[in-house]
């Protein structure tokens, strides 16, 4: 069972439900919250949530690794067989939707690239500067150079490096046929799609509950090591939505109230792109736009019948 939508979309109350009346494994869909250092940031489960359901890949990395979407499939299968193991039902949890795309229906080909080879591309992107290093890119490939950002250091490195290795770019890699879903599962997804009028409410309350927990004080850690220089500002973990609107506040440069007031504007922004994404990439069995809990019985219909 995959359970996915936009951020504040209900999505983790609803996965608990599942798994709590399935017996069920909530496995993390989410790349953000795989990185233990912003648990309230991030929204992972409660220590009452994780008692209540068994949770798996929260939390697990630390901010300096970085966690691609193949890796992160061959993490979620091995939770997936576990689960089924111990005689529980995968629930997979997240709105990332590359790595729900990419656990079903696979990925192109790409080759692996030699750790030598991605030390000298990051090398050059510092060496060259943003600007610099994406004018290169855009020599060699240019069609995965149009659709990436300058400073976009992670995909701009990663397009580079494939080209070093492999001299073929990227985009040409990623147009060979998928390798196809997991042999042996069957898939059934649900979709939250609320009101864009409701999600806008549950992304300023979430954020307002998350500065009431304790968030500045989750993110001082952080902001102090990529400050002092313990940590690379360029790390994906620092994309967390709010962390980098937090780190302005703690430098003195806007106040908390406007952290939060920009850091919920862009997270509005992101839920937006999020469910553009899954509407046009993942193919939905179910798709709740009222109160989930009005349709929880359609859902559990697919776990009694997989092959309805």
């Amino acid at each position: 069972m995959i359970v996915t939508g936009p951020t504040a979309s209900g999505k983790s109350a609803l996965g608990l439900e599942i798994a709590a009346r399935a017996g069920g494994v909530i496995i993390n869909a989410d790349a953000m919250q795989t990185y233990g250092a912003f648990p309230i940031l991030t929204a992972q489960p409660t220590e009452a949530e994780r008692a209540a359901v068994p949770h798996a890949l929260y939390g697990v990395l630390p901010l300096t690794e970085t966690l691609s979407a193949q890796r992160w499939r061959q993490l979620a299968l091995v939770e997936m067989e576990r689960a089924v193991a111990e005689g529980r039902v995968p629930v997979l949890l997240g709105g990332t939707g590359l790595y729900l795309k990419v656990l079903t229906r696979g990925l192109a080909p790409v080759p692996d690239v030699p750790p030598a080879v991605r030390a000298r591309a990051e090398a050059e992107w510092r060496d060259l500067g943003a600007a610099a290093f994406a004018a290169r890119l855009a020599e060699h490939d240019p069609r995965t150079a149009a659709r990436l950002k300058p400073n976009d250091r992670q995909r701009q490195v990663r397009a580079w490096e494939v080209w070093l290795a492999t001299g073929r770019p990227l985009s040409a890699w990623q147009q060979a046929p998928e390798e196809g879903g997991p042999p042996g599962w069957t898939f059934r997804t649900v979709v939250l799609a609320p009101p864009r009028a409701v999600l806008r409410e549950k992304i300023a309350a979430r954020f307002e509950a998350m500065v009431a927990a304790g968030l500045v004080e989750e993110v001082r850690p952080v902001w102090r090591a990529v400050r002092d220089g313990t940590l690379s500002p360029g790390l994906p973990g620092l994309k967390a939505h709010g962390a980098p609107e937090l780190f302005r506040h703690l430098d003195g440069e806007i106040d908390l109230a406007e952290a939060v007031r920009i850091a919920v504007d862009h997270t509005r922004q992101y839920a937006k792109r999020q469910m553009t994404w899954l509407r046009h990439q993942i193919i939905a069995d179910t798709v709740i736009e009222e109160k989930y809990s009005d349709k929880i019985d359609e859902v559990l219909k697919f776990l009694d019948n997989p092959s309805a």
